[in-house]
This record gives C-alpha cells, sequence and structure tokens, in this order.
C-alpha cells in the first residue's frame, strides 16, 4: 500500500484524470442548460466582444471571460441592440435568452462549446490538488485524494456547467497552496507568486473574499510558532502579508477589471450602481463605492467593490426554498450539514467517521499536563492540516450563518481539504497498526471495500451527477423530497423532456419549468405555459421538481408567499420523470 513509485503514481494518477474527463465530457452532452448558465454565458462573451461589464457583475469574470474563448470564433450575434443592453440595468436573464435562443443563433453549440473550458478548467483542478497533496502529503495521500475528486458526483456535476463553483475551489486550493509556500519560505519569488495567485483567486468568486481572514490567522500562526524574536517574526509577515494583498490587487484585479470596463460608459455604470444598491443598507460603502466610480484610477476597484456588496447582500436576504417538506424566504442553520450528508457518497463519509474516531483516540494525550506544549508542538509538526481545518471553519461558519440555502455546492470549496484531511488520516492509521497483521489486513481490505463503494456509487449515478443523493435518503430517486434547487434540479433534463414527448407524439404539454433553457425553443407549438395558480388542471402536465416541492411545501412562520398551490397533485403519480428531475403527468 505504501511507497508507491513516482512512475506508478503518475500513471495512476493519468488514468484517473482521463476518466474523470470522459465522465463529466459525456454526461455533458446529455444536459440541458441549467439556471445560472444562462447568465453567466452571455456575461463571458460580453465581457470580451464588447470590453463592457454591465453584466452579471455580482460575480467576478474569470471563469465566464474563460467559457467565452471558443464562443470568440464563432461569429455570434450579440443583441446590443436590445433594451435589455442599452437601457436594463444588469437584465442578465432576458439578455440571455435573447443572445442564446432568440438572436439566429445555435442554442445547442453555444451550450457545449463555452461548457468545454469548463470542463478542461475541473480536469486542471484535479491535476493540481493531485500536484499540491503530493509536493506537501506525498504519492499514497495524492493518490487517494485524487480518487476521491475524480469520482465526486458533486465536482463532476458542477464541473460540466458554466458557473462558478469549480473556479471558487480551484481559487481557494492554489492560494492556500502558494500562501503556505511563501509561509514556508519568504522568498521574493514565492512573495511575488502568491501574490499574483491570490489576484487570481480574487477573480474567481467573492467568496474568496473568506481567504483574507484565513490568511491573517494562519500567518500569525506561523509567525508565533518561532522559537525566537516572536514579534519582529509577527511584524515582518504581516508586512509581507499586506506585500501580497497588493500585489494581487494592483497587477491582477485592477487591470483585469480595467480591461472589462474598457467600452462601459462611466455614467451608464454609475447610473446602475446606484439602482443596484439602492437597496443596500450599507450607507457609507454605497457611497465609497459611487465616488469610486468618478476616479479613473479607482474605476476598476470600484466595480469589484460593487460585486462584493452585491454578493453581501444577497447572501444576507437569502432565496425562497423548499427543504424537508417546508417553504421558506430565509436560511436553516443546519441546511448544510444535514444537505453534506445527504448528498455525500456514504463510502466517504464512513472513512470519515473513522479518520475521526482515529483522531480522536491518538489525541486522547492533549488532556495531560502538558497541554499547551502538545498543541504547539502538533502545530509544528501539522501545521498545513492546521490550516486546512481552519479554512473549512470559517468558510462552514460563513455558510451556516447565512441565508443564501440553495445548494451544497457553496460549501464546494472545502471539499478538497476535506479529502486530503481524510486520506493522510487514512495513510496514518495504516501506519500506527501495520505492525499488527490482522488489524492492518482488516483495514486494508475495508479501504478497498469503502473506494469500489465510493466509485460504484459515482459511476451509477452517470450522466444524473446533479441529482445524486447517497443510500441513506434511499438515492437520487428519492432526493427531491427532501432538497431541490441545484442540489436536484437546476433545468439539466429537459432535453430529456422532449425526447419524451417526441416519442410519445404528444401534440400539447403543459410546463412548468425550473433552468435557463428556453422551452418553446425546444418545444415549438407542442409547449404551454402551465400556471400553477390556476389549480387542478387535465391532459399532459410537466412539472420540474424545484418548483413541484416549492408548491407543495409547508410554510414556516413568517412566509407569506402563495403556498400549497401544488397540493392537488398529491393524488396523482407521475407517468414517467424526464430525467430525475421533471416530472411527468397524464391526468385525463
Amino acid at each position: 500500500m505504501l511507497n508507491i513509485s513516482n512512475r506508478s503514481t503518475n500513471i495512476i494518477a493519468i488514468i484517473l484524470l482521463v476518466s474523470m474527463f470522459f465522465l463529466a465530457f459525456f454526461s455533458m452532452k446529455q444536459i440541458s442548460l441549467t439556471m445560472d448558465e444562462l447568465a453567466h454565458i452571455p456575461a463571458g462573451y460580453s465581457y470580451l466582444s464588447q470590453h463592457d461589464y454591465r453584466i452579471n457583475p455580482e460575480h467576478p469574470p474569470l471563469a465566464k471571460d474563460i467559457s467565452a474563448i471558443p464562443l470568440m470564433f464563432m461569429h455570434l450575434h450579440f443583441p446590443k441592440d436590445c433594451s435589455c443592453w442599452q437601457k436594463d440595468v444588469n437584465a442578465q436573464w432576458t439578455l440571455g435568452n435573447k443572445f442564446i435562443f432568440h438572436s439566429g443563433n445555435d442554442a445547442n453549440k453555444i451550450i457545449f462549446w463555452a461548457r468545454i473550458p469548463m470542463i478542461l478548467l475541473l480536469i486542471f483542478l484535479a491535476w493540481f490538488l493531485f500536484y499540491a497533496t503530493k509536493d506537501f502529503f506525498g504519492n499514497e495521500v495524492a493518490l487517494l485524494v485524487l480518487t476521491l475528486f475524480a469520482f465526486s458526483p458533486s465536482f463532476l456535476a458542477h464541473g460540466r456547467l458554466v458557473a462558478t463553483d469549480i473556479a471558487s475551489t480551484l481559487g481557494f486550493v492554489m492560494a492556500t497552496y502558494f500562501w503556505i509556500k511563501f509561509l514556508k519560505k519568504p522568498s521574493r519569488k514565492n512573495v511575488i507568486v502568491a501574490g499574483l495567485i491570490f489576484g487570481a483567486a480574487m477573480l474567481m468568486k467573492f467568496t474568496l473574499i473568506l481567504f483574507v481572514p484565513f490568511s491573517i490567522i494562519i500567518t500569525l500562526v506561523y509567525a508565533l510558532l518561532s522559537e525566537d524574536n516572536k514579534w519582529k517574526n509577527i511584524f515582518r509577515y504581516s508586512f509581507l502579508m499586506l506585500l501580497v494583498w497588493i500585489i494581487g490587487a494592483v497587477f491582477v484585479i485592477w487591470p483585469v477589471y480595467y480591461f472589462h470596463l474598457m467600452n462601459y460608459p462611466i455614467s451608464k455604470q454609475l447610473s446602475d450602481s446606484r439602482f443596484i444598491l439602492s437597496s443596500s443598507p450599507y450607507t457609507s460603502l454605497k457611497a465609497l463605492c459611487f465616488w469610486m466610480i468618478t476616479k479613473p484610477i479607482l474605476r476598476p476597484f470600484s466595480h469589484y467593490f460593487l460585486g462584493l456588496l452585491m454578493d453581501t447582500q444577497r447572501a444576507t436576504s437569502g432565496n425562497t426554498v423548499y427543504f424537508l417538506g417546508k417553504v421558506s424566504a430565509s436560511g436553516w442553520k443546519y441546511y448544510f450539514p444535514l444537505v453534506y450528508i445527504m448528498k455525500i457518497p456514504l463510502a466517504f463519509q464512513i472513512l470519515t467517521l473513522i479518520v475521526i474516531g482515529w483522531f480522536i483516540w491518538m489525541m486522547r494525550k492533549l488532556f495531560s499536563k502538558n497541554f499547551i506544549l502538545i498543541i504547539k508542538n502538533w502545530l509544528k509538526n501539522h501545521f498545513i492540516e492546521f490550516s486546512f481545518l481552519t479554512l473549512i471553519f470559517i468558510y462552514w461558519a460563513f455558510a451556516i450563518s447565512g441565508n443564501l440555502n440553495i445548494g451544497l455546492r457553496h460549501v464546494m470549496p472545502t471539499f478538497p481539504f476535506i479529502y486530503i484531511l481524510v486520506s493522510v488520516g487514512a495513510i496514518e492509521i495504516y501506519k500506527s497498526i501495520k505492525k499488527y497483521q490482522k488489524l492492518k489486513t482488516i483495514f486494508i481490505y475495508s479501504l478497498i471495500l469503502l473506494f469500489v463503494w465510493y466509485i460504484s456509487s459515482s459511476l451509477i449515478a452517470f450522466p444524473n451527477y446533479l441529482s445524486y443523493f447517497n443510500e441513506l435518503v434511499g438515492g437520487s430517486e428519492n432526493g427531491y423530497k427532501y432538497v431541490v434547487d441545484s442540489n436536484y434540479d437546476w433545468g439539466q433534463d429537459l432535453n430529456k423532456l422532449v425526447s419524451f414527448v417526441d416519442k410519445n407524439h404528444i401534440s400539447k404539454i403543459k410546463v412548468d419549468y425550473f433552468g435557463g433553457s428556453d422551452v418553446k425553443y425546444y418545444l415549438g407549438d407542442r409547449y404551454e405555459q402551465l400556471d400553477p395558480q390556476k389549480g387542478p388542471q387535465k391532459g399532459w402536465l410537466a412539472i420540474s421538481a424545484t418548483l413541484l416541492q416549492g408548491g407543495r411545501g409547508i410554510p414556516v412562520p413568517g412566509y407569506n408567499s402563495p403556498s400549497g398551490y401544488y397540493d392537488w397533485l398529491n393524488q396523482y403519480k407521475p407517468v414517467a420523470r424526464a430525467g430525475n428531475s421533471i416530472f411527468i403527468y397524464h391526468i385525463e
């Protein structure tokens, strides 16, 4: 099990990377345009083709830019003359629908080619995670981590889509790796590289702002662990930390945002920003943002700041969500922990519990008289693991405290670090018991069984990774009973609904669809919009799980929006399902 050669390690890694690519690619071809892709694809294309950042400023541009690169070679028509571009404020959904489906472009080609760079980004993330883990912990841990990543239903689901979740994960992984390298060896080269990577990470997703408190904590802890000149060390590392931030802001964030604002009129940027932040409670911060817009040198930072304020405002306000039979416009503190338990493969959760149990057993000596000394020695010898635990804690604390409960994908950036910690623990267990032959044999076979189970559950889920749920809730078919939205139904199965309609020669079907696709574009005159407020209806009906469960959930106290409008469907069973997420009824 141990001492795998570099050659064998690299061969296995290549096989895993190729396997992940094919699983992502061939499953991607079967899924329709999902909700956020409707905004992200036209946004990225507008950035590169128009040098104008009026669309989707609530997310940084880098992932969208990458997705739009193939589109620049397709001679597409961009509807820059429509009011959704000229007059409206951040009309991303209207513009997206017009650009993809109603401007004479081939929608399927746009969707396909925009996703290819995302899959390549996913594979790059997998490779870099392997590379960084190998550098920190060796071949065996790196292979375990890469296996967990390559067959992760969550990463296979979202790594095929034009969204920011994979990019944000890459940002955290790369920024953490190079930050730790800079701490261990604060050379000029490492400071510059850490700064450039930090800046690039900040362009992936605004949740990367959490890297700032994380970097402060681990930098101060690392400085305090020095044997002498602690205060001098703290001052030195604090200065270098500030320098890294400045390098990222000045040499990465500023020029990238400047490029994206070249054709965005200052007057339009100012009026758009005023409208977008009109309901924001942060009066002084809004004023600062508006002031920076009028200063050419600060204008790029103002737009970054605008997006950060929008992201903060959305995380605070929340969305209407169905969860465990209830509907609410605010969040649940236990949302992410419970969804994690339901959606992460059960085999990995069992392995995690084994490692945690072993860790608690090994740490029992912390209760001795030398508690402080033992903690200090552990931090010195396991600073990387401490850093990962700190990042996981900060990120999960932020997610749990917020009200934006629309998908487990929002905590995905912590998954690679969880994979690493669990894999390190598994190898350490093996090392600690290898002299006990029977115990070692039991552990090895148990580990093999768990990984076979993990991989099998991923392969069985193909191509429906987005709606994957583990055995604790009865698998993917039953996941919608507990939670929906991007955990289960993001509009990915419309193509399968179209196939069902074609196969059954259905001349008219009423559809209540949740997703990014244009139903009429694919179904034509066979499509009729289903109005859920009309009550019981007859004929062929197709309803997305997110909307169906939202119309059947019990409203929590204080929820005043319409509810219960799909309760009448409880007496009927669907005759079919398009994929897992669209329920099809035929009511006489």
